[in-house]
């Protein structure tokens, strides 16, 4: 087979690859906004196949992450923190069900999180930044938490106020004489100030958690009915702790407490020794899922803070979106009519093998399930651009080889050696900035260096050996005495 047939072929099986995996996407944006909502709630298949949106075309949530390393478990550094929490925000976004989120790292303690469609930012930091510590600790059954409501009381003094006091270390040493050793005051969770009395040191961690889901009238038949509940599931070691403190405190309360609020504090009837138990506290549905998705992501290793938010509407992703298309289809119109009117006929060819290129480019990220950026757009038009100036090269190298009096065929193959050496060392510039740009760059500067680079490599093939294949074909089938240019 020559190497015009390896051309050709070649050329007929990526167009072939690259409209099968754009496919899905085009299928996806023709439907109507409110479908492809609910299709994204419902996971459908075709949202991996798709070319997806980043932040700044389809709106949502821009977040950075701070975590606390002054409050890491002992034994465990920054760095590990940072990875364990990635992972763990990572979790919880996938069950929140968001479509391609960009989750990073940014120096030494900070976390990028970018949540393109999100329209309840609100909701997301909660799942995101909350830490899910859950802890069981028993309640103190006698008297104490009335005797220091009624001291406090004659301080004129409320739970609450003292609990901010307490914080702050400025509460009044003979209130807290009166908190027995191991035990603190902890605010419940609920309309009213309720504050509880319970251990310090908890029973059981959510450490021991293999699994959390929404259930709907709880397993004890003691929830009201229809009101969403969380079940849990122990590990082994959980299970066996859990049977055990269970059995030996009959009659107490049991408080589920998370992130240092109580949440719930049932009454132990009997013993649980199936390691099977539910949290329920008033919840809605959504409160409901958001706890179970927290608890079977596991708990940040430390507090982590927002220190930087921003929220892109969806109607100004859609002006990003009019606006880049606009300004492509302008640069584009306008390097086709110059390479038209200018080379004539080989201008027109070096027109088809752009639009090859830009097929081949957003075949190529549609195969990665990679998503289009504004920056991308960007990436993709000026790696166009170095495929026309790859053809403006070869045409001025067969310009000056048929200057000399070479026959046309023999200029061009002249002119594509000439012009080889050219075009590698510009190509291959391009490819290291573009490399070292994915490597140590991060949201929108990865998205333009994945376009470049792919972009670049493309036109390489399209710029150099598909339209030498079609002067081959061309030159082949015709006495071709000028190229008119």
């Amino acid at each position: 087979m020559s190497r015009t047939q390896i051309v050709f072929w070649s050329t007929l099986a990526l167009v072939g690859v690259s409209l099968f995996f754009l496919y899905p996407t085009f299928s996806w944006y023709r439907l109507p906004p409110a479908e492809r909502t609910q299709r994204e709630k419902e996971k459908d298949p075709i949202i991996s196949k798709i070319l997806n949106l980043g932040l700044d075309l389809r709106g949502g949530t821009h977040l950075v992450l701070e975590i606390d390393p002054t409050k890491l478990p002992p034994g465990m550094n920054a760095s590990d923190a940072l990875e364990r929490a990635i992972e763990i925000i990572r979790n919880r976004v996938d069950e929140f069900g968001v479509a391609e989120p960009l989750i990073t790292r940014q120096g030494d303690r900070w976390i990028v999180v970018q949540l393109p469609g999100i329209k309840d930012p609100e909701r997301a930091k909660e799942l995101i930044g909350k830490t899910a510590l859950l802890e069981f600790r028993l309640v103190d059954n006698g008297s104490t938490l009335s005797k220091i409501t009624s001291a406090l009381g004659e301080k004129k003094m409320s739970l609450e106020g003292f609990v901010d006091l307490q914080k702050k270390g400025q509460a009044p040493k003979e209130i807290l004489a009166l908190i027995p050793a191991g035990y603190e005051i902890v605010p419940e969770r609920s309309e009213g100030e309720n504050f509880l009395l319970v251990k310090s040191a908890p029973e059981l961690t959510g450490a021991t958690l293999i699994n959390a889901r929404v259930d709907i009238g709880g397993r004890s038949g003691q929830l009201v009915a229809g009101m969403p509940s969380v079940a849990i599931e122990f590990n082994p070691e959980g299970t066996h702790i859990f049977g055990q403190v269970t059995e030996a405190n009959v009659g107490n309360r049991l408080a589920v407490v998370l992130d240092g609020v109580v949440i719930s504090a049932p009454r132990i009837n009997e013993p649980i020794p199936g390691g099977h138990a539910e949290i329920s506290g008033n919840f809605t549905a959504e409160q409901a899922r958001d706890l179970a998705i927290k608890l079977k992501a596991g708990a940040l290793p430390a507090p982590v803070r927002i220190i930087e938010e921003r929220t892109v509407g969806p109607s100004l992703g859609e002006d990003s979106i009019k606006a880049g298309v606009r300004s492509s289809l302008v640069g584009i119109f306008l390097v086709v009519l110059f390479m038209a009117i200018y080379y004539h006929t080989s201008g027109l060819i070096a027109d088809v093998a752009m639009f090859i290129n830009m097929l081949f480019i957003f075949g190529v990220m549609a195969c990665l399930h990679a998503t289009l950026t504004l920056p991308g757009i960007a990436g993709t038009i000026l790696s166009l651009a170095m495929a026309v100036d790859a053809n403006v090269l070869i045409l001025e190298r067969v310009r000056e080889e048929r200057t000399k009096g070479k026959t046309v065929r023999l200029a061009v193959d002249l002119g594509y050696r000439h012009a080889w050496p050219a075009i590698i060392d510009g190509h291959v510039t391009n490819l290291i900035s573009a490399g070292l740009l994915f490597q140590f760059g991060t949201g929108p500067v990865k998205g333009f260096a994945v376009t470049l680079f792919w972009g670049v490599l493309i036109s390489i093939f399209t710029a150099v050996f598909f339209t030498h294949m079609v002067y081959d074909v061309w030159l082949s089938q015709s006495q071709v005495e000028s190229l008119n240019f």
